[in-house]
């Protein structure tokens, strides 16, 4: 699934195309998504310019004056800049078309993906209301995960997979967050000292912007052939268990946590 990372290196790569540009067009090529495409969408998208493109979470939302798109990618969904005209694949579900020619076009082999639409503040929407923090904001702190994880015993991973305790922070980055600050997934949240969480706050933010940053120069967003990957980086311990630890040559542990798993390294991570 896309995480935080992934979707902001999108919102990074389309923007330049969409924003000051003006809706003439809305294809959908198959409406039954995660949730079904809303059918006012060519009502009320056509003729509006696209004010903004902007991240809660792993939602993008598209802002115009009439509303605002809200853009999930699920499991496989991915977007993409391309020249107007160009017929839809099998997988491609979704066009935009601008009066600069270009489309934007939502792929998504598995449908897990999704679009809504609001005439309110997307911020109030079901959808994101509940969401936590921006975690490369001021807002997520410290003090904050200190406060939040006060009483929890859930482990550290899957507490900081809570998009109500901090946004966007899925399996991969969650796993390497606690490699970098040496907190191993199972530890109870609630045990985190003030020093444990200051290094994990800290982990989070210097690992998610060093995937931005490397997803920003590697994503190519008007390639055709181009698909949304977990972006070509150094991963310290995520989906290589039994592989030396690049820290100490230990080897790297799977976890599990109902149906996810976690990787981590017993040497290094306490």
């Amino acid at each position: 699934m896309p995480e935080l990372p992934e979707v902001e290196v999108t919102r990074l790569g389309i923007s330049g195309h969409l924003v000051g540009n003006k809706v003439v067009g809305v294809c959908v090529h198959s409406a039954k998504l995660r949730s079904m495409v809303p059918p006012e969408l060519a009502g009320v998208l056509t003729g509006q310019k696209i004010q903004s493109v902007e991240r809660r979470g792993k939602y993008l939302i598209l802002k115009c004056s009439a509303g605002s798109l809200l853009v999930h990618l699920g499991m496989t969904g991915h977007l993409r800049i391309v020249a107007g005209g160009r017929a839809a694949g099998p997988h491609d579900h979704f066009d935009l078309l601008f009066a600069s020619g270009v489309l934007l076009r939502l792929n998504d082999v598995r449908r897990f993906g999704s679009l809504h639409w609001t005439a309110a503040d997307p911020a109030k929407h079901k959808l994101l209301s509940g969401i936590g923090p921006e975690p490369l904001t001021g807002a997520f702190s410290a003090e904050y995960l200190y406060q939040k994880s006060r009483g929890r015993k859930v482990a550290v991973q899957p507490f900081i997979m809570n998009s109500a305790v901090v946004a966007g922070v899925g399996n991969i980055y969650a796993a390497e967050s606690l490699f970098a600050c040496g907190v191993l997934p199972t530890t109870p949240a609630g045990s985190l000292s003030a020093a444990d969480c200051a290094k994990l706050a800290a982990a989070i933010k210097e690992v998610l912007s060093r995937s931005i940053a490397t997803g920003s120069s590697s994503m190519d967003f008007c390639r055709e052939d181009g698909k949304l990957a977990y972006f070509p980086q150094t991963l310290g311990v995520y989906d290589r268990e039994g592989e030396p630890c690049r820290e100490c040559g230990g080897k790297i542990r799977r976890g599990r946590f109902g149906n996810r798993s976690t990787f981590f390294c017993p040497n290094c991570q306490h």
